[in-house]
């Protein structure tokens, strides 16, 4: 099974559907990495992830704002520990250590954007969802070692 998977996001909802669909893959200990330049969706991929696997625990959705300026939101949906990182104003990868993003890779699910920042430190298993402009749309490329059988579960999610 490959462990890439390409999709074409037509429009905003395509990728919340995408993030939706993702929380039904996900696990804990999974590092997933988001990459794109501004305004690509990174963040709006992860709220609609984090808000599902909330839905699904608790019945209820909290605020999932970006975290460009606190570096690190935490949340929780039932059991599962997430963390969602954006290392876009990380001045130097020794911050790092403050922000407890390596002691949670392991444990909580981490969604991580600008994962540049800090490329020696992340998993090898990592997934990584690029995201660019396509058209009107976005494209979308998800690829990691291990998750052929995880995003084959996904592959149709996003169509409409």
């Amino acid at each position: 099974m490959p462990d890439t998977l390409h999709l074409a996001l037509k429009d905003a909802a395509a990728t919340t559907r995408l993030g939706q669909a993702l929380a039904g893959i996900v696990a804990p200990g999974d590092v997933i990495c988001l990459d794109g330049d501004l305004g690509a969706g990174k963040s709006h991929l992860a709220r609609a992830l984090i808000q599902r696997l909330q839905m699904i625990a608790h019945r209820r959705a909290e605020d999932v704002p970006s975290p460009t300026y606190t570096l690190v939101q935490t949340y929780e949906a039932g059991d599962l520990a997430i963390l969602h990182a954006d290392l876009y104003r990380l001045s130097d990868p020794s911050e790092l250590d403050e922000l407890g993003l390596t002691e949670a890779m392991g444990q909580a699910l981490c969604l991580i954007e600008w994962p540049d920042r800090m490329e020696d430190l992340l998993p090898k298993t990592a997934l990584r969802i690029g995201l660019r402009s396509d058209g009107d749309g976005r494209a979308a490329t998800l690829r990691g070692p291990g998750w052929g059988a995880r995003l084959a579960r996904i592959e149709g999610a996003v169509d409409a």
